[in-house]
């Protein structure tokens, strides 16, 4: 008799290394990482400083499912009070209703909050669990891509690669690169400033802002800062993936520097870093409906690679059939 349990792990006691290695079984199945950086570093820190909630789906004692919710936060755009979180389904124990069974507990898990889950790479599958589970489509977040290569390295045959545009940054702005142990709590503040409507990247703490200092890919070198009279007015922190993908990790502007061309100085800045360090290709997210941020990356040679998509249960009282 095959049985299956959803347990909520304490902080710190989730399998991190079965987790780990279900991410990987989802990733080659699918072609797309089923979890954000943000629940990787929430699995491989969590014992620093435990948030959100760890839920693990076991069928006969093996790992087959897992999500994570994050802690309740007040939306900026309705100030409602909701829960986001990610879940993925081991590609071995998927049209069994499992995720229906993990999603349900997830919503009870919320505590009455509405909840938000991630859906990356917009897979048809997610689509049709989010719809039998009482979800509905609200957010999308598009990766675009474009090409570092310069002309003369273009493979014979390639289509033709739009040459990078020189940074020109705006009068009295300066550009020098983070300092760590020094630069934190000002950046930390700017972020903020300049995300104040996107709480998952303008509420990061100090402790977010250090895990990702830890990890293998920063580069304080790719992390550049723009300054006026000493003070810190935007940043563009790069991330490289392999030598052959690097990411516009992200970029922020003083909201007082809207409109002055800082924001595109500072991502060409980036582009042209990545391209010097032999980066064959550059990637980065927006939402879909910042429409003045999509139109400058296109202007750019950006071009829209892949969707994630963001579902929502309306309302607590909506119910999520097991």
């Amino acid at each position: 008799m095959t049985e299956s349990l959803i347990t909520r792990a304490e902080p710190g006691a989730a399998p991190v290394a079965a987790i780990l290695a279900l991410v990987e079984a989802c990733r080659a199945a699918d072609g797309v990482t089923p979890v954000s950086e943000h629940a990787l570093l929430h699995l491989r820190y969590e014992t620093d400083e435990p948030q959100g909630l760890d839920l693990v789906l076991t069928v006969d004692g093996e790992l087959a499912g897992y999500a994570v919710l994050d802690p309740p936060a007040a939306d900026p755009h309705s100030g409602t009070v909701e829960v986001s979180g990610e879940l993925l389904i081991g590609p071995g124990y998927r049209r069994r209703g499992l995720g229906r069974a993990l999603a349900a507990e997830a919503a009870a898990a919320a505590g009455g909050h509405a909840l938000r889950l991630w859906a990356h790479g917009d897979l048809t599958a997610a689509a049709a669990l989010a719809a039998a589970a009482g979800f509905e489509r609200f957010r999308a977040l598009w990766q675009l891509r474009r090409p570092l290569a310069s002309p003369a390295s273009q493979a014979p045959g390639q289509a033709p690669v739009a040459p990078l545009a020189e940074s020109a940054l705006p009068a009295g702005r300066t550009l020098r690169t983070f300092i760590p142990g020094q630069d934190e709590d000002e950046w930390l503040a700017l972020n903020a400033r300049a995300f104040a409507k996107h709480p998952e990247q303008g509420g990061w703490t100090r402790h977010d802002l250090e895990v990702r200092e830890r990890e293998p890919w920063f580069d304080p070198a790719g992390f550049f800062i723009a300054e006026k009279d000493g003070v810190m007015t935007g940043f563009h922190w790069t991330k490289v993936h392999s030598p052959g993908l690097g990411e516009v990790y992200v970029v922020g502007v003083d909201p007082a520097e809207q409109g002055s061309g800082l924001g595109r100085a500072l991502t060409l800045a980036g582009l042209h870093h990545l391209r010097d360090r032999g980066v064959a290709e550059a990637m980065l997210y927006v939402d879909e409906d910042n429409v003045p941020a999509i139109k400058m990356y296109e202007a750019l040679g950006f071009t829209r690679a892949t969707v994630d998509a963001m579902y929502r249960r309306p309302d607590a009282s909506s119910a999520v059939t097991r």
